[in-house]
């Protein structure tokens, strides 16, 4: 089984993107159950279904499968409605891990998150200096609760 490890923050220290290059990505959810969330991503050209499990800890079950872009389009305009995620993505190398810092744009403009995929939970890394406070688990961040409930809706 395939399995997602990840730890999440918010980002401090927003120039942390200004020399990286980014990548646009669009997404929107299929289904919002919370034992399992269906999403549809667009990122150029390539497009992903993927589905993720019920996060225990920092752990969950991930698979993902390359859809034609074609067939994501018409997912995200048809089946997914509102709340269609919209985001730039940089990445930065952090020895044999990378940061994968998320600059959201539309109803979530303002929110800045980076998160680190690990091989396992106990996993030691470096914490830089442009990291803020660690959100692993607040569901409010997570992009499926996003969709529904966007950040400029948040009071707090």
């Amino acid at each position: 089984m395939a399995l997602e490890i990840e730890r999440k923050f918010l980002v401090r220290d927003t120039d942390i993107t200004d020399t990286l290059a980014g990548e646009r990505l669009t997404q929107g959810y299929l289904s919002h159950d919370k034992n399992a969330t269906v999403r549809v991503r667009i990122a150029g050209d390539s497009a992903w279904l993927t589905i993720k499990g019920k996060t225990e800890g920092a752990t969950r079950s991930e698979f993902e499968y390359p859809v034609p872009v074609e067939d994501a389009n018409a997912m995200l305009n048809e089946l997914c409605g509102q709340g269609v995620i919209d985001k730039t993505r940089y990445r930065l190398p952090q020895g044999d891990l990378c940061w994968e810092i998320d600059v959201f744009h539309g109803d979530n403009e303002g929110l800045i998150v980076a998160e680190i995929e690990l091989p396992s939970e106990d996993t030691t890394f470096d914490r830089p200096d442009w990291l803020g406070e660690e959100v692993t688990g607040e569901v409010r961040y997570y992009n499926s609760a996003l969709s529904s409930t966007p950040y400029k809706h948040w009071t707090n």
